[in-house]
């Protein structure tokens, strides 16, 4: 897969997508980087760190957010994108589900991240294929009305992949998100962490993208400035399960993680 430029070997390596929300409100690192020199300081941190993609969001996507006009986040991540594409040589992937945020900056961006994966807007879609650019396609839904979960989950992934293969939109630009925390209880998401493998048999580049979730919060009992261990126990099984992307805030503890796992696989097939 191409992004930026640059090319990605999504079967056998795992990358980091370093998460940049410029933004007051997100539920882990809001208001840190809303200043453009905070911004590009912690991109310059990221890149140092080791990640091959910076995700800019600017509206939260947290339980109960509250909602911007179009023009506030067009504001928000336009600035941000350009000084880093003109300070860093680094691909680019902009964390949004909005027709006209997208359209606003499609000659600066390197990757689309879309949390409804084309289902909030339709006519998002015409923009994606027209694009041509890499595209995040997350499972998300209005309610969390599921009959049989793993087959509802699977079911809506498949119906998205069918929007975008109409649309036009290229097989080898998609990557799939299982969207741990979107419309789903404590248990489902520790079954969508458990199904990467499932996800890979779609035929596409698999993200986990679960940093410092609420999921994580349950399960060890800690609030989201402590959840770090949490997040690299995630990103431990998504390496060995075969995702070719995480998305994280630390991205120099995801990346230690990932070269760990990574060279404990190397050596499977000595293992009896």
């Amino acid at each position: 897969m191409i992004i930026g430029g640059k090319n990605f070997d999504t079967e056998n390596s795992v990358y980091v997508m370093g998460i940049l929300n410029v933004t007051p409100d997100s539920f882990s690192d809001g208001g840190r980087y809303n200043e453009l020199d905070a911004a590009l300081k912690q991109t310059e941190k990221m890149i140092e760190d080791g990640a091959s993609i910076i995700d800019i969001g600017g509206e939260s996507t947290r339980p109960n957010h509250k909602k911007i006009s179009i023009q506030e986040e067009i504001d928000r991540v336009s600035k941000n994108i350009e000084a880093i594409k003109k300070n860093f040589d680094i691909p680019v992937s902009l964390d949004s589900y909005k027709k006209e945020v997208i359209e606003a900056n499609i000659s600066n961006i390197d990757m689309i991240n879309d949390i409804w994966g084309l289902k909030w807007n339709p006519c998002i879609a015409e923009t994606v294929a027209k694009s041509d650019l890499p595209y995040v396609l997350m499972h998300n839904r209005m309610k969390g009305d599921y009959i049989n979960f793993y087959d509802d989950f699977m079911n809506d992934i498949r119906e998205s992949l069918e929007i975008a293969e109409k649309a036009g939109i290229k097989k080898e630009n998609i990557i799939v998100d299982g969207g741990v925390g979107f419309q789903k209880n404590y248990i489902q998401n520790l079954e969508v962490l458990n199904h990467t493998k499932s996800l890979k048999k779609l035929g596409y580049p698999v993200m986990v993208a679960c940093s410092n979730k609420s999921v994580i919060g349950l399960t060890i009992d800690e609030d989201v400035n402590n959840r770090l261990y949490g997040t690299l126990a995630t990103t431990a099984l998504a390496a060995n399960d075969g995702a070719a992307f995480v998305r994280v805030h630390d991205v120099k503890a995801s990346m230690d993680v990932i070269r760990m796992v990574k060279s404990i696989r190397k050596q499977s097939k000595w293992i009896q």
